[in-house]
C-alpha cells in the first residue's frame, strides 16, 4: 500500500499541482504514470469517469484510487472535485472572459483595465522567470543553439509569436533559422532535413498543441538537440529534450501574455550570439 504524501490534501488545483510535480520522484512508477496524465490533461479528470481517464491513462480503474489516496484523499472523486473547481474558478469562454473583465473597470475604461491588469500579470510572469531559471541551463541551452549549423524553430497557435520572434531576432544575429508553421504545410518534410549537427528549440504551454508535440518527437527521432520552452515537468516536450525551460505566465481574468517567455527568448537569443562570437563561428 502506498503511503500518503501529506495529511492535509490540497484544496486547490495550483496547490495540488506544486504537490505533484514535488513528490512526483517518491510515487510508485504507475502512480507517476497517473501524475503525468493529471497534469498534462486536467480537463479531462475533470470530466471524465473513473472508466474513461483509467483507459486514456493507460492504467487499471483501481489505481486511480490509489494515486488520489496516496495525495491524501479519500477516494478518487475527492480528488476529481479539485479539477471541476478549478474549471469553475476559469473563464470557460471569451464571453465570460470579456464579462469578467469588465467587472475590473472600476470607473476606468475597458482598455484602461487590460493594461493595469496584464501589466501586473507580467510582473508577476517575470519575477517567476528570475527565481526559476537556472544560469546552467540557460548556459547550456544557448551552447547547443550556438553549435548548431541550423536553428530549427517549432512553435504553433499561441507559442507561434515566440518561435517567430526568435526567428528574426537569431536572423539578425546571423544565425541561420528554420521556422515551422508554413501556409503550405510541408512543415514535417522541412524538419526531416534536421540531423545531429543542427539543433531544434520548441514551444509549447498546456493544452500541449497535437502538431508540435509530434514534431519534437521526429527532431528527438532524428538525433537533433532539443531545446524546449513549456509550463510543467510533465510536459510532452520535458521529455528527451537537452535542456528545458518552465515558464508559467500569470493570467488576468482568463487571458494571458507572454512577457516572461518572450523574456527568456530575447536572452537566449542573445546569449547564442555570444557564444558564437565567443567561438568565432560566423
Amino acid at each position: 500500500m502506498t503511503e500518503a504524501l501529506t495529511d492535509s490534501p490540497p484544496q486547490a488545483f495550483n496547490e495540488l499541482r506544486d504537490l505533484i510535480i514535488e513528490r512526483r520522484d517518491k510515487l510508485p512508477r504507475r502512480l507517476a504514470q497517473v501524475a503525468a496524465y493529471t497534469i498534462e490533461f486536467p480537463d479531462d479528470i475533470a470530466f471524465g469517469t473513473v472508466g474513461s481517464i483509467s483507459e486514456r491513462a493507460a492504467v487499471q480503474p483501481s489505481t486511480l484510487v490509489r494515486f488520489a489516496k496516496a495525495l491524501g484523499y479519500s477516494g478518487f472523486s475527492e480528488l476529481q472535485a479539485v479539477f471541476q473547481e478549478r474549471l469553475r474558478d476559469r473563464p470557460n469562454n471569451y464571453e465570460a472572459r470579456l464579462q469578467s473583465l469588465d467587472e475590473h473597470t472600476s470607473g476606468h475604461s475597458p482598455a484602461m483595465a487590460a493594461i493595469e491588469g496584464f501589466s501586473e500579470a507580467a510582473i508577476r510572469s517575470i519575477e517567476r522567470v528570475k527565481e526559476r531559471v537556472k544560469p546552467e541551463d540557460l548556459d547550456e541551452a544557448a551552447r547547443i543553439l550556438a553549435a548548431a549549423e541550423t536553428v530549427y524553430l517549432i512553435g504553433l497557435r499561441r507559442s507561434y509569436p515566440v518561435t517567430a520572434y526568435l526567428h528574426y531576432a537569431l536572423g539578425t544575429l546571423g544565425i541561420r533559422t528554420v521556422l515551422a508553421g508554413s501556409p503550405s504545410g510541408v512543415d514535417r518534410e522541412i524538419l526531416a532535413f534536421a540531423g545531429p549537427r543542427d539543433a531544434a528549440l520548441a514551444v509549447s504551454f498546456t493544452p500541449y498543441a497535437p502538431t508540435t508535440v509530434e514534431y519534437t518527437r521526429q527532431i528527438v527521432a532524428q538525433n537533433t538537440p532539443l531545446v524546449s520552452i513549456t509550463d510543467s515537468p510533465f510536459s510532452p516536450l520535458a521529455l528527451n529534450t537537452s535542456v528545458w525551460f518552465e515558464i508559467v505566465e500569470s493570467d488576468f481574468e482568463g487571458f494571458r501574455t507572454l512577457a516572461a517567455t518572450m523574456t527568456l527568448a530575447a536572452a537566449l537569443a542573445i546569449a547564442v550570439a555570444e557564444k558564437r562570437r565567443a567561438g568565432g563561428r560566423r
